[in-house]
């Protein structure tokens, strides 16, 4: 941890000077591109002089606030096709310049793409984003394309906005921007250090917003697995019982109470898994103890129902497609299995969203803690796969235990893999952006 905030220290103090040395008398003047990238560490969307009239001040003003009210790191570059702002490694050379990690969409001329560091969202969920406000007809207007992209992506994108945005600052301007990089620089490595810190503490309140949503829907599944111990009507000395039932039932008991111990003490999203990995354990203790009580034989352990954990564990694999998407194999209850047999919807479990209670796989990556517990060895992204909650589980960060990298909205400057950062491919009337094998 001290390594990697030396590194990031040191890389914003670096990207700081140079931008202050860009004005200062006798210094090589800034090229168009290190404009973008000086407007853009300041605010999330920034239109050249010379691409104006593809966004009006009003429409760029609206998306700007748009984005700093949702708090991601998502930049929007509006920028005339010229020599100016040559297509080739455009998306990368401005992330490098930048130095943020985020979601990066560029509209030049009449062309699109966008490009993102894996931490934020996953190559493929970029493609996916940026082939949906490519007209199959021709060129569409600015406005709609970029409101239309950054509605989506600001709903999957991971991280929170960089530290640098100020949200009362004017879009495109970089004189402003200037001289507050030049006071950080002034004031040395103190102010560096406020400004990540501020960064830092931006981030805790959101996972604080975050932990007390998944609060609701934790506590609602203790609780049931709770009523389920009372439901079972066992006691340790009654006839019949062995030492193998009674020790399931020890375990189920230790579950539930491993359970409300690491729900009381949670302390971010991520403590969330570890709660709902006890409750699957003591569910599949309860499956034991139910088989040895009725002579029955003792189930394989399998993940748990994937429309609803509280249904216990899964008896078998079933056929299923979510609403537009691809059939896949999901394990299922036996209730459910015998709904999808019988062409009815199963029992799902809903959460609430902004938009009315929905399937928790529609409800965005906040989940993602809560579901991985449930479903770990690496299962859950390709149950998932095509949803909102599946596209997030597929990124590198959500495999990482949390050693190392940097987040959404972190100053990285150029340390990041251009090779990661990308996934728009073939754009607007054809050709490609970076690397894509042609131009805008």
């Amino acid at each position: 941890m001290r390594s990697r905030l030396l590194s990031t220290l040191s890389g914003l103090l670096l990207a700081l000077a140079a931008t202050t040395l860009a004005v200062a008398p006798g210094a090589q003047a800034a090229t168009p591109l290190d404009t973008a990238a000086n407007a853009l560490r300041e605010g999330p969307v920034y239109v050249a002089p010379g691409a104006a009239a593809q966004l009006s001040a009003a429409d760029a003003k609206a998306l700007t606030k748009k984005i700093e009210d949702a708090g991601k790191p998502v930049f929007v570059a509006v920028l005339p096709k010229n020599a100016d702002f040559p297509a080739d490694g455009l998306l990368s050379t401005l992330r490098a310049k930048t130095g943020v990690t985020g979601l990066y969409a560029v509209r030049l001329g009449d062309g699109f793409n966008a490009g993102a560091d894996p931490s934020v969202l996953p190559k493929q969920a970029v493609a996916n984003l940026t082939a949906s406000v490519k007209p199959a007809g021709g060129a569409t207007d600015a406005a709609t394309q970029l409101n239309s992209f950054v509605d989506d992506a600001l709903e999957q994108s991971r991280g929170s906005a960089p530290a640098s945005w100020d949200p009362g600052a004017s879009n495109g301007s970089s004189v402003g921007g200037l001289i507050t990089l030049g006071a950080v620089v002034a004031a040395g490595g103190a102010g560096a250090f406020a400004l990540v810190r501020r960064n830092r503490q931006k981030r805790a309140a959101q996972e604080r917003v975050a932990l007390e949503k998944l609060r609701v829907v934790v506590d609602e599944d203790i609780t049931a697995f709770g009523e389920a111990l009372d439901r079972l009507d066992f006691h340790p000395g009654e006839p019949g019982a062995d030492d193998a039932m009674r020790g399931d039932y020890e375990q189920a008991l230790d579950a539930y109470e491993k359970a409300k111990s690491a729900m009381a003490s949670a302390m971010k999203p991520d403590d969330v898994r570890g709660v709902t990995e006890a409750l699957q354990d003591g569910r599949y203790s309860l499956a034991v103890l139910a088989a040895r009580r009725t002579g029955g034989e003792i189930p394989a352990r399998r993940p748990p129902c994937f429309f609803d954990p509280r249904h216990g564990p899964s008896t078998a694999d079933a056929t299923w497609a979510p609403p537009g998407g691809a059939v896949r194999e999901v394990p299922v209850c036996a209730a459910d299995a015998a709904r999808l047999a019988d062409g009815q919807d199963p029992m799902t479990r809903t959460v609430e969203t902004a938009d009315g209670r929905r399937p928790y796989w529609e409800a965005g990556p906040a989940y993602g803690p809560w579901a991985g517990g449930y479903y770990g060895g690496g299962i859950l992204p390709g149950l998932l796969v095509g949803t909102m909650l599946g596209s997030m589980l597929s990124t590198p960060a959500y495999a990482d235990t949390g050693a190392g990298g940097y987040d959404g909205g972190d100053f990285s400057g150029s340390d990041f893999n251009p090779g990661d950062f990308g996934g728009g491919g073939d754009f607007g009337g054809g050709g490609g952006f970076d690397g894509g094998g042609g131009g805008f």
